[in-house]
């Protein structure tokens, strides 16, 4: 099994930056990526950003060119800088992490517990 650990979060006013980290670990063979969904009340969770092993990022629209995500691949951690904050950043962020127990297993999601993110204008 996989276990994520999730730090970071809390309440930062519009223009402000806040750092996320997610930690893996347990039963891991190899990560091929890992990232950040978000879920605004009320709204559907919403892929934020996505780094693989080699270093390819993805980000939503929304979060380009404020958000940076990188990974550290030796410690299976993850950090993902939000800056210039706004209103609408505010969500529940969600670490995720896609492992592989060994060399012959299909990859598997692990979720970490939730972060909140309050951004007040």
């Amino acid at each position: 099994q996989v276990q994520l650990v999730e730090s970071g979060g809390g309440l930062v006013q519009a223009g402000g930056s806040l750092r996320l980290s997610c930690a893996a670990s347990g039963t891991i063979f190899s990560t091929t990526a890992m990232g950040w969904y978000r879920q605004p009340p009320g709204e559907q969770r919403e892929l934020v950003a996505r780094i693989t092993t080699g270093g390819t990022t993805n980000y939503a629209n929304s979060v380009k060119d404020r958000f940076a995500i990188s990974r550290d691949n030796a410690k299976n951690t993850g950090t993902l800088q939000m800056n210039s904050l706004k209103p609408e950043d505010t969500a529940v962020y969600y670490c995720f992490v896609e492992t592989k127990a060994s060399r012959f297993s299909g990859v598997d999601r692990t979720w970490g517990q939730g972060t909140q993110v309050t951004v007040s204008s």
